[in-house]
């Protein structure tokens, strides 16, 4: 299949091609050339379908012209070698559990699964390394950084806001050693992501160094996103109701994924992109006009983007027909205090601890169903609470059990690098 640039179409890459590069010459993101629904028969079906079934007939069309299927197969079973289960919580809301990887986070899969396709084109590439350039507001970075450890002619560096990031998190990206290097940056994830996107486009440092990213922009680490949903659906099947997703929204790759699990044919009635006060989609659903703006600190900090960089694919995928994208797509946006009374308000409840971007999550959803209350409503619950252990503490006065990824980390020594313009990014890449 071919990938193309949405700045300009007539920019195209191959599969193999596009995740090298990360993004286009252009600056654009790239978008498969189609995407073709999968047979009838496979929905009817599914929940006879194992997890590594149904994500190989899921991806396969994406992949095929450059990962052969006994190689596809072998990634798949290094990348799903743990739960997504769906709990319920209420009769009508249910939350899909992201976090039983290695790190805990939702971005795990997709992580795993582009670190395992760049570690099989390097294989096939005598003395050509690779660096992945990545920014993190978050879960990301940890993810990338596991996921890539390792993996040889792969060298990985990651960029994260200063003080933004949550303890554990930090340290799931500052600790790895090996071809992990963290850069710490004086500044917002808007500024580290720019900064990503610019050393791209740089010709002094391209002409030098092969330059790749992990960010969610690069298709192998955004599509693999979609298996989510349809294992979501493989489970939700028997209820025989209409589905709702509501999805914690930053960067937007998460939903925009599960929007292309719905083009491959999976049943979904409607997606929520639901925000903190980072509301530039929201309003966009509200106006028709996208208007980025610096990104503001918040409790759901995964979630702290301006600017994201996925929408752009969700009003392709929509040919950016305004009235169809509302026909799938509500957006709302909700702050810090609302976030942690849906905290309470779910453990009061139901004795569910949700960490703050699955209650961001949950709002979305409640909002939907006030005025939709015949469908099933399912809330991504993107990391584990214990990410998030100061807010759960203080919101909860309840403090979760450690779970063994975790501890595996905490006592490890932070090593990263603070920088706080490009030119200093610029600086260390030629350097190293």
């Amino acid at each position: 299949m071919t990938f193309y640039s949405l700045t300009n179409q007539e920019n195209t890459a191959s599969f193999k091609e596009a995740v090298i590069a990360g993004i286009a010459p252009d600056k654009g993101l790239y978008f498969p050339e189609s995407i073709s629904p999968l047979p009838r028969s496979f929905f009817d079906t599914i929940e006879d379908l194992s997890h590594m079934e149904i994500a190989f007939q899921a991806i396969r069309q994406f992949v095929v012209d450059d990962v052969p299927d006994t190689v596809l197969k072998d990634i798949l079973a290094k990348v799903l070698d743990f739960d997504f289960p769906v709990v319920d919580i209420t009769p009508n809301i249910g939350t899909l559990e992201l976090f039983h990887g290695p790190t805990m986070a939702f971005k795990d899969v997709g992580a795993r699964f582009m670190a395992n396709c760049l570690g099989y084109f390097s294989s096939n590439t005598a003395n050509e390394e690779v660096t992945v350039l990545v920014a993190t507001s978050g879960d990301t970075g940890g993810a990338v950084a596991n996921g890539f450890l390792g993996v040889k002619g792969v060298n990985v560096v990651i960029l994260y806001p200063s003080g933004k990031v949550s303890t554990i998190q930090e340290k799931q990206l500052t600790t790895l050693g090996q071809n992990i290097v963290a850069l710490e940056v004086e500044g917002t994830f808007d500024d580290c992501q720019r900064m990503v996107k610019t050393a791209f486009l740089d010709g002094d440092i391209t002409k030098v160094k092969k330059l790749t990213s992990a960010n969610s922009i690069n298709i192998a680490r955004w599509l693999p996103q979609l298996f989510y949903f349809l294992f979501a659906y493989k489970q939700l099947k028997s209820k025989g109701r209409d589905l709702v997703f509501s999805v914690p929204s930053g960067n937007f790759g998460n939903i925009c994924a599960g929007m292309v699990a719905q083009k491959l044919g999976m049943p979904v009635k409607h997606f929520i992109a639901a925000t903190n006060v980072n509301d530039t989609v929201p309003k966009f659903m509200e106006t028709n006009r996208y208007e980025p703006k610096p990104s503001t600190a918040t409790i759901s900090n995964a979630m702290d983007v301006g600017d994201p960089s996925n929408f752009i694919r969700i009003r392709h995928l929509y040919q950016n027909n305004f009235e169809e994208l509302n026909q799938h797509l509500s957006s709302y946006a909700f702050d810090d205090e609302t976030t942690k009374e849906a905290m309470k308000t779910i453990y009061a409840k139901t004795g569910y601890v949700a960490d703050p971007h699955g209650a961001v999550g949950y709002l979305g959803l409640e909002k939907y169903l006030s005025n939709h209350p015949d469908v099933y409503g399912v809330f991504l619950e993107t990391a584990h609470p214990i990410k998030f252990l100061d807010v759960v503490q203080d919101t909860l006065n309840h403090t979760p059990a450690m779970p063994e990824q975790i501890k595996k980390v905490m006592d490890g020594k932070k090593e990263a690098k603070r920088i706080g313009t490009y030119q200093e990014l610029k600086t260390y890449l030629l350097s190293v």
